[in-house]
């Protein structure tokens, strides 16, 4: 059975203390990490790029309809001009002035709808784009929404390690003055159990919070001070004095 002298596992508290600060900040550290806010503003931000690329491709799409009912429109019109050219030049056969006459007539009804098709792929196009806006500023407040929570988050996380840093050093500082046998069994037991030593307070111990057996607590209070002893149900050290039987 490892020893220990009684006022040296008494030492054994602060260093749990300290351990159980670590976690407490390792603790605090993990919820920040995996805040659910984080999660929410992705998956919105996520679906908000969606719907902003889509907005953006019928932009896209429209713009070349748009083109293709200029040309279309362009070509008609540098049609008329050449005809109405040819026209007032008054050259030709009567017949052919007559025909090219009703082809003037054919092709400005043509270039009207066509025109009427232009005005409707810019109005479709205006629309369009103030959605696509619209899908932008969603965008943007949610980016914004995540940079504020993004940064509240790291300021934190900022926090919690510089004080890691500090009780980590306390900590091995403490611990570099303690009985290195007795040091190493207790960080065998906070490595396999999670707590390395509580208190035994009158009859109960402090690592399960659980009332001792007569039995376990018989054989404890029969061990020598300075036998390092376990309580039976969390498997950590513990700590026994006089004051606290």
């Amino acid at each position: 059975m490892a020893k220990a002298a009684p006022a040296e596992q008494l030492k054994l508290l602060e260093l749990q203390g300290l351990d159980a600060k670590l976690k407490s900040l390792a603790n605090r550290r993990r919820s920040l990490e995996t805040d659910p806010r984080i999660e929410d503003l992705q998956a919105a931000l996520s679906i908000a790029n969606g719907e902003l690329g889509a907005a953006k491709m019928a932009v896209h799409d429209a713009q070349a309809e748009l083109k293709r009912a200029e040309a279309d429109v362009e070509q008609v019109a540098g049609r008329i001009e050449r005809d109405e050219a040819r026209l007032n030049s008054g050259t030709g056969l009567s017949k052919d002035l007559v025909a090219l006459q009703k082809d003037i007539a054919s092709l400005n009804k043509r270039r009207s709808d066509l025109e009427d098709v232009e005005l409707e792929v810019m109005e479709r196009l205006d629309a369009l784009r103030e959605r696509q806006a619209a899908q932008q500023k969603i965008v943007d407040d949610v980016q914004g929404s995540f940079g504020v929570i993004r940064a509240e988050l790291d300021g934190q996380l900022a926090e919690i390690a510089a004080e890691e840093t500090v009780v980590r050093g306390r900590r091995a500082v403490f611990a570099a003055g303690l009985d290195a046998g007795m040091l190493a069994v207790y960080e065998k037991t906070l490595a396999r159990r999670g707590v390395g030593a509580a208190r035994l307070f009158h009859g109960t111990s402090e690592g399960s919070g659980m009332q001792l057996s007569p039995g376990d607590l018989a054989e404890i209070k029969a061990a020598a001070e300075d036998d390092i002893v376990f309580c039976p149900d969390s498997g950590c050290i513990l700590v026994r004095s006089a004051e606290w039987v």
